[in-house]
């Protein structure tokens, strides 16, 4: 996968940059598993904006992934490799030999017509394969990560994340995740080896707003521009500063570096070393 940057033809187009590409094959999408659904813009049932700045974007069809891969010991072998307006990675259509048909997250190299399995049992750890993580060599990059047996992937789904296997004690497994983060897993929980696809996604420059309002990205107003009554930050002549301490949400909580996890979060006892 590369990246072509566009000739300074025009403002937009200046410091803008496109995916080539390369690695799709051109299909249109299986059908059966397209489902239609609707924008809430980032409101709530109530009609309030209750996430900013979404809302717009060009209509799609979302496909229904498969983060479970839960047909265990049955081949299947890839017929395509798309495009999925609704993530960072591509996504490629298998075919099972009982002719079932399934969606799942493209790795880093997996091509059309290589065979994938998904197993309960230890199989040979090639990229596309899926078995529990107590079942995998230490060192093995992985992605699409179980927090919960049997619940499907999680965690490690975006373009160019991978996960590497530290270690295996007791009755979980460690895992460094693509945030620094050490963290322990059940070893029981499923994962998929492999590095997502699409890692050059980070690079791509957008180069005007237009492109970002087709993805569904509404305008970010400072809160420094703002007035008192709509963001902590607002107030004042020209353009001052916050006058305030700390950096705050329009909620009044703090923002940017300030740590977000609740400290009597159940799970916190798993997380062996936190991300810088």
């Amino acid at each position: 996968m590369g990246i072509r940057i566009h000739k300074p033809t025009t403002n937009g187009r200046r410091r803008s940059s496109v995916l080539t590409f390369e690695e799709l094959t051109a299909h249109k999408p299986h059908k059966p598993l397209l489902v239609s659904i609707g924008s809430k813009a980032g409101r709530n049932a109530q009609g309030k904006i209750t996430v900013r700045h979404q809302g717009g974007g060009v209509k799609r069809f979302y496909r229904t992934v498969d983060f479970r891969q839960n047909k265990y010991n049955i081949s299947a072998v890839v017929s395509t490799i798309e495009y999925d307006p609704y993530r960072s990675a591509f996504i490629a259509l298998l075919n099972y030999r009982d002719g079932e048909k399934r969606y799942m997250l493209a790795p880093e190299g997996l091509r059309v017509g290589d065979s994938v399995m998904s197993s309960k049992n230890k199989i040979e750890a090639k990229v596309g394969n899926r078995m529990p993580l107590d079942m995998m060599p230490l060192g093995t990059v992985v992605h699409n990560i179980e927090l919960t047996p049997e619940k499907g992937g999680e965690i490690v789904r975006s373009a160019g994340g991978l996960a590497t296997l530290m270690a295996v004690e007791g009755d979980y497994a460690v895992l460094k995740l693509p945030s620094g983060e050490v963290r322990k897993v059940a070893r029981v929980c499923f994962a998929t080896a492999g590095q997502v696809s699409n890692g050059d996604w980070r690079n791509v420059r957008w180069g005007k707003a237009g492109r970002k309002r087709l993805q569904g990205w509404r305008p970010t107003v400072r809160g420094k521009a703002m007035n008192p009554v709509d963001h902590p930050h607002g107030g004042g002549e020209g353009s001052h500063p916050i006058g305030l301490k700390h950096p705050k949400t329009p909620g009044g909580k703090p923002a940017f570096g300030v740590r977000t996890r609740t400290k009597k979060k159940k799970s916190n006892y798993l997380i062996v070393k936190r991300r810088k």
